[in-house]
């Protein structure tokens, strides 16, 4: 997992082919601890969400060579660092 000491690098998400990009959106929105409050929604719903979300910015693919591991983090999370 990273933390805010780690080195990362910002992947456009065109960089990924669809099918990359879908693995990694399911992959996120499927992860242990993620809250979607009181109403369930489908893996779909969850998808289509981080999706928007991605296109409009507000969120950013993020690789960490250290642990080859992706993740997607905030904009805003990434501004607080510098």
């Amino acid at each position: 997992m990273m933390d805010d000491a780690d080195e990362y690098v910002i992947v456009p998400a065109d960089a990924l082919s669809p099918g990359a990009l879908q693995g990694l959106l399911e992959e996120f929105v499927s992860r242990e601890g993620t809250d979607y409050g009181l109403k369930e929604y489908s893996l779909e719903q969850k998808v289509a969400s981080v999706r928007r979300q991605l296109e409009r910015g507000e969120i950013v693919i993020v690789f960490d060579p250290e642990s080859s591991s992706t993740t997607l983090r905030t904009r805003d999370s990434l501004r607080k660092r510098s």
